[in-house]
């Protein structure tokens, strides 16, 4: 039975020519990619391929009989399609945040300040 020392010796040991392999692989798989990529003049966009996130963009308009909402781009609906625009905006409410401290360049001055004494 081996002792407890070796068993960890060995499993170092292991562990080391595991990263040294793996290694190895990585890089030939590398150069791999890199003469096909050359070897068919591939792009990025084609080898990765990725869409932009698509943006979100709240309603600007809302039928008050049906809720129905338009962000006011695209063909318009049927229930705004030559009608006064105006009627249908959506409102957004005036949001007052109260003032609960110094704002950040207020801050930084007063620090200077201290700094400067």
């Amino acid at each position: 039975m081996k002792s407890l020392q070796s068993l960890l010796a060995e499993q170092q040991a292991l562990d080391a020519e595991i990263a040294r392999q793996k290694k190895h692989a990585a890089s030939e798989a590398l150069a791999q990619i890199h003469t096909m990529i050359s070897e068919f003049g591939f792009t990025a966009q084609q080898v990765f391929p990725w869409r932009p996130a698509a943006k979100k963009v709240t309603a600007k308009y809302r039928h008050p009989q049906t809720g129905a909402t338009w962000t006011g781009r695209g063909k318009p609906p049927a229930w705004i399609a030559g009608k006064d625009r105006d009627q249908f905006l959506v409102e957004k409410p005036v949001i007052e945040v109260p003032q609960q401290g110094p704002f950040l360049a207020e801050m930084a001055a007063a620090a200077a300040r201290r700094e400067q004494r």
